[in-house]
């Protein structure tokens, strides 16, 4: 849903959460045409060789957590680390310059089902010294 907003700038509220996709996007960022082709991931990976390969594929990533649900937030340090990891390596594009990276927070409007709170985030996003915010 993150992703189809992002690219429709509307709110659609009925999709497949477990279909894995590959949008192709055009923005116009600071005055430069920018070119996107975001995977989705159904975060359904089965293996680590699945998910390091996408991680492999991907020049930037936002690692999306539900508020509502605690099992997702605990994957965002792993996940954090894996690119990390995975694009510390100078082989990969001939520096060892690492992607940019944001944590997101989702569902912040469900207050009543909330798992996660805000502080959470925060303080993850200060001990791996990453961007955060809270949407949604």
């Amino acid at each position: 849903a993150l992703t189809v907003r992002f690219i429709t700038r509307r709110f659609i509220g009925d999709y497949d959460p477990t279909l894995e996709m590959i949008y192709r996007h055009v923005a116009v960022i600071d005055g430069e045409m920018v070119h996107f082709e975001i995977l989705d991931t159904a975060g359904q990976e089965e293996d680590s060789l699945q998910i390091e390969e996408k991680i492999k594929w991907g020049d930037g990533f936002a690692v999306v957590y539900s508020v509502t649900d605690r099992c997702s937030f605990d994957e965002v340090m792993r996940l954090c680390f894996l690119i990390n990891h995975l694009h510390a390596s100078p082989k990969r594009s001939g520096t060892a310059e690492q992607p940019p990276v944001v944590i997101v927070g989702n569902k912040k409007d469900l207050q009543f089902d909330r798992m996660v709170s805000t502080q959470d985030g925060e303080n993850l996003s200060k001990a791996l010294k990453i961007p955060f915010y809270e949407i949604s």
